[in-house]
């Protein structure tokens, strides 16, 4: 069978935030596809049985977002309506055509179906006085979060709740303020709904976020939580809510908490038994929204590399070499999508009692073979243990060329399971590379202590985790120390820069969405406050790369999104202009309209474009190197 290839970028298939029926009978989800003619990313609800093993999955209509109303007879999701934004739209599922239930200004969002089914709540975006804002009218700013990646200048528009009514559509907004309101979730009596916002005034300058509850028709929010708790998210789970948020600090462990709205409004830390981050699901970081199954909670946390669903206290419920990225209950039942080695992400169902759990679609590509990634552990000279994936032609038996590639964050992690983001790696397995995807000191999965290492010293105190994984390598005769190449995207773009300033040993780097300047940064990132005072206080310079460009003599590539607001383009050209004048080679390639994420939900062809570009590079200034 032949190996992936750059090419079936344009091939894969990968379900997400699945939905299960609630009389458990049968699970609908988004499938996530590319239109090559049209360079897009298409979206499209599909629906599996559960119960019938025979039965193939079908595509039920255009769109996003899957949520079913409590009978389980009509399934609400987002889709473009008459070629604006995104609206909501009801699929009735006895038969007929979807028809669409919103009209809002600037687009819907999730569907949140009230108990008794005849109202939909959802958190969407409202224009200054109800109106979209004037693309030409000036922008006046009093806060620093007047921008965000992927929205650009938020212009006065913020996120509120609003409220339609199912029979008649008549839609009604129920918050109003200089605030963003999370998503809603309705109290079990249908007459409250819980969410999150932080409304502060100096929100920008001292993060948080609390839990509000407000009346359906509207009214003042009512706080019940106190700035202890930095909240992210909260659902109703019977007559309590369960809140996920930080104790305190930015950075460290999303935890769970439970919080009686009729008592003194305190919260109870829900003992989880790990020491281990929550994952709520966000793009680029797996996981999935907590739920009760049988009175228990059933949540995600990262474990090692991969996000894995786990029931309280502490009891795993999936394979060890998966991640999950979405899951729903009901009916006893859990549905979940999870990645593994050899597949994107599929369907899987978990029955009542636990058991094997049964995979319900086959989305994975049948003529195509993955490299599987291998663990290992290394040790840096302080002592500390960092784990890695190898990915490597099982049938190679000399050292070869070795790329490093350092994964975003920094509080993020590499997983050993397929993606469709990094196909170069198997490109690059296929033509005698080493790949090492390397979990240093600030990534999830390994302890809330090994998640905040680096705090207030980014580069200065995972470098020598780096160096030391590919010393065992070259030890091994695994790795060419003369074939060695860097790359990483966000935080990883930043290490690539850091790590060429830091040591010659590289002969070709590959920095994509890079920090080269965090002084900078701190001014003009959308989270340029929060990178500065949380995660990067003290000395900004000495963590700043472009205090050490004048060592680099590495080959650079620099790949980066026109439109990226949370490492702005102007951190390459910087490294660009730097390593220019001092005739390093070096090459900036800039990709019109693309934001931070690109790489995960931009153009086809940009991710393509991505993907190619670094095997070009790495080809003409390492892979013909002599050893």
């Amino acid at each position: 069978m032949p190996r992936l290839a750059l090419e079936d970028l344009h091939r894969f298939a990968v379900p997400s935030d699945p939905a299960l029926r609630p009389d458990g009978g049968a699970v609908a989800y988004t499938l996530t596809t590319v239109d090559r003619d049209g360079d897009e990313n298409r979206s499209e609800i599909w629906l599996v049985s559960c119960d019938d093993p025979g039965a193939q999955p079908r595509r039920l209509a255009a769109g996003s977002s899957p949520r079913w109303s409590p009978d389980g007879r009509t399934l609400a999701f987002l889709r473009p309506a008459g070629g604006g934004a995104a609206q909501l739209h009801l699929l009735p599922m006895d038969g007929g055509e979807p028809s669409v239930l919103t009209s809002a200004a600037l687009g819907a969002g999730a569907a949140c179906w009230s108990p008794d089914g005849t109202r939909i709540a959802y958190s969407g975006p409202a224009g200054p006085g109800g109106q979209a804002p004037d693309p030409n009218a000036p922008v006046v700013a009093d806060r620093l979060d007047h921008k965000a990646d992927g929205a650009g200048l938020l212009r006065g528009v913020t996120t509120q709740l609003f409220v339609v009514d199912v029979a008649s559509g008549e839609s009604a907004q129920v918050t109003e303020g200089d605030f963003h309101a999370g998503e809603p979730s309705w109290a079990p009596d249908g007459g409250r709904l819980a969410f999150v916002a932080d409304m502060e005034p100096d929100r920008d300058l001292e993060y948080g976020g609390a839990v509000y509850l407000v009346p359906p028709e509207g009214g003042v929010p009512e706080r019940l939580t106190d700035p202890g708790i930095i909240c992210a998210g909260v659902w109703w789970l019977g007559d309590r809510l369960l809140i996920a948020g930080m104790k305190g600090e930015l950075v460290g462990h999303v935890r769970l908490y439970t919080l009686d709205p009729g008592g003194d409004g305190g919260v109870a830390e829900v003992e989880t038994g790990l020491d281990r981050n929550v994952m709520l699901g966000h793009p680029g970081y797996p996981g999935a929204t907590p739920a009760l199954l049988g009175g228990e909670l059933v949540f995600c946390v990262r474990d090692r590399g991969c996000s894995h669903l786990y029931q309280a206290p502490g009891r795993r419920l999936v394979p060890e070499e998966v991640s999950v990225s979405g899951a729903s209950v009901a009916a006893g039942r859990i549905a979940y999508v999870a990645a593994d080695p050899r597949t994107a992400g599929e369907v899987f169902l978990l029955e009542p009692g636990g058991g094997e759990p049964r995979r319900l679609t086959g989305h994975a590509l049948p003529d195509a073979e993955p490299y599987t990634p291998v663990r290992r552990t290394f040790t840096a000279p302080d002592g500390t243990e960092v784990e890695g994936f190898v990915l490597r032609d099982e049938n190679a038996t000399t050292p070869g060329p070795l790329l490093l590639d350092v994964h975003g964050g920094p509080h993020n992690a590499w997983a050993p399971v397929l993606d469709g983001f990094h196909l170069y790696h198997h490109v690059l397995a296929a033509r005698g590379w080493t790949v090492l995807a390397l979990n240093p000191r600030g990534s999830d999965g390994y302890g809330e202590a090994f998640y905040t290492a680096a705090v207030g010293a980014w580069g200065l105190a995972d470098t020598q985790d780096f160096l030391a994984a590919i010393d065992d390598l070259v030890a091994d005769g695994v790795a060419d120390p003369e074939r060695l190449a860097v790359t990483g995207y966000s935080y990883g773009g930043y290490m690539t820069c850091w790590l060429t300033g830091a040591t010659d040993r590289f002969k070709a780097a590959i920095a994509g969405g890079a920090v080269t300047d965090l002084a900078v940064a701190g001014g003009t990132s959308d989270l340029g406050h929060l990178i500065a005072t949380q995660e990067c206080p003290g000395d900004l310079a000495a963590q700043s790369p472009l205090t050490r460009v004048g060592e680099v003599t590495a080959p650079t590539l620099l790949l980066h999104g026109e439109n990226d607001d949370r490492c702005p383009i102007g951190q390459s050209e910087q490294w660009f202009a730097a390593l220019r004048e001092r005739r390093v080679p070096v090459r900036l390639v800039r990709y019109p309209g693309a934001s931070h994420l690109f790489i995960l939900n931009g153009r086809p062809s940009h991710r393509y474009d991505y993907n190619e570009r670094i095997l070009a590079w790495l080809e003409q200034w390492v892979s013909g190197s002599p050893s």
